[in-house]
């Protein structure tokens, strides 16, 4: 069975990864469709049961759990060549299919299902097994790969619904249920198991820097246990309403060691929004490139500051007038003291709205409104990366040399002034992920590249001074 939970095992990895049966405001009240939506009732226990037994954490599960699912894929994976059979004018290889395995919860009574995009990956087939073990075949309605959100279609109606709350006031140390289906079907059946714990911090930004490179940034950590098969399940509060999905753990040994981190439900319910009405989530533009720190002192990388070190000409920030070494304070109510939490900030403002910033420049500090624009395709930097870049496969040799935390990547060896520019890398850096693909060697590059190429912005994050960091743009 394929592994899916996200682990970071001595490194964040991304999270975890079902059989088959046959913009506008309005929006948020359809999904309410997601925010306000009917929970159905739960079964009541019998009446020999003593109530004292019956707690505020017992009816929480009781209300969610009926609309906790099994998501289940069938990935279809190219083989190679048997050398000995081509060498005999034999095949040139072949496929073999593999299952995959997640959680999901739904959010609207005509079953729409929300889960990890790393979930449902370059799935071939997916289905969807409820509580009571009915299958549905299911259908994408879309993804976004950069908050690791996605939305599923089942055709039934009347399905027990979750009840989504609000994750922008949540209270550390308050209860928190992780409910979803580690290991899936090896348990003996389709019901959701629960793990409790509490909320242990909220706006984590977390740097991967091994086996799975990614980046989650402004996540709520619980100490609830999350394993294999969890990915995409609720994390919920203790009056039964969905706080968070649940997406990836940190862990030397691959079990749970108490260190989970789920998506916030706010951020979750927009991007729903955007992909039920548009298929996609458009990305918002400011316009804005960052400084990235010099050092390997990870204390001083989270004191550097988000500092401009270009704006597009006619974009959202010029035109609010920002300038070049205007450092970004504040965003909204969220201090900006890192790159990191002006990635998280991106990831919650939402195409049309205006996004109220403090800058510092020079003595002065002042008050400055930017509006979001969608990502243009002719802004984005579109560079032909192989012909301006080398890159070399990070060795255990290299990697001491050097004091990369990465265990796998492709060292910038050498690279033009101009994609320098562009994309904010520099000699030195160490490639570690394109979109959801990681790099192990120099090679994973060009292929992802090549891949990539011609299908929209391209997320790259690379390792500088033991911290993450990501780059957007395309390839032409």
């Amino acid at each position: 069975m394929r592994r899916a939970l996200g682990i970071l095992a001595v490194a964040l990895a991304l999270g975890c990864d079902g059989s088959t049966h046959h913009g506008s405001p309005t929006m948020l009240s359809k999904l309410g469709s997601i925010g306000v939506v009917e929970a159905s009732a739960a079964q009541r226990p019998a009446d020999s049961i003593d109530p004292r037994r019956r707690t505020i954490l017992t009816d929480a599960v009781a209300s969610v759990s009926p609309s906790v699912v099994t998501v289940q894929t069938e990935i279809v994976e190219r083989t190679p060549a048997d050398q000995f059979d081509a060498f005999f004018g034999g095949g040139g290889g072949g496929e073999r299919t593999m299952p995959g395995l997640g959680s999901g919860f739904i959010v609207r009574s005509d079953g729409v299902i929300v889960t990890n995009a790393h979930v449902i990956n370059d799935a071939k087939t997916i289905s969807v097994a409820l509580r009571d073990g009915t299958s549905y075949h299911a259908r994408l309605v879309g993804k976004d790969e950069t908050n690791d959100i996605a939305v599923l279609r089942i055709d039934a109606r009347n399905r027990p619904v979750a009840r989504l709350g609000d994750s922008d006031g949540l209270l550390i140390g308050e209860w928190a249920i992780a409910i979803g289906n580690p290991y899936g079907f090896l348990l003996g059946n389709s019901e959701p198991s629960v793990t409790t714990g509490v909320i242990s911090g909220t706006g984590r930004n977390l740097v991967a820097r091994a086996e799975g490179n990614a980046t989650y940034v402004d996540m709520i950590q619980t100490d609830a246990a999350i394993n294999p098969g969890n990915s995409g399940g609720p994390l919920v509060d203790a009056v039964g309403e969905v706080i968070g999905m649940n997406s990836s753990i940190y862990s030397p040994s691959g079990g749970s060691v108490g260190l989970g981190f789920s998506i916030p439900i706010n951020r979750v319910k927009r991007v729903v929004e955007d992909l039920l009405l548009h298929g996609v989530v458009r990305q918002p533009w400011l316009g804005i490139k960052l400084e990235l720190p010099q050092t390997s002192n990870p204390l001083e990388a989270l004191r550097f500051g988000v500092i401009v070190r270009a704006v597009v000409p006619g974009s959202p920030a010029d035109q609010a007038g920002l300038e070049i070494g205007d450092q970004l304070v504040k965003a909204g109510d969220r201090p900006l003291r890192n790159p990191f939490d002006w990635e998280a900030e991106k990831l919650d403002v939402r195409v049309g709205e205006k996004v109220p910033l403090v800058v510092k420049r020079g003595e002065r500090t002042f008050p400055i409104s930017v509006t979001v624009a969608t990502l243009p395709d002719e802004s984005a930097p579109k560079v032909q990366v192989l012909k301006e870049l080398e890159l070399v496969t990070v060795t255990p040799t290299i990697r001491a040399e050097r004091g990369i935390r990465s265990a796998r990547g492709a060292l910038i060896y050498d690279v033009s002034s101009r994609v320098s520019d562009d994309l904010g890398i520099a000699k030195g850096d160490v490639i570690v992920q394109i979109n959801r693909l990681p790099i192990d060697d120099a090679q994973d590059v060009a292929k992802a590249l090549n891949a990539f190429a011609g299908h929209g912005v391209i997320h790259m994050y690379f390792e500088r001074g033991g911290q993450i960091y990501s780059t957007d743009f395309m390839v032409r």
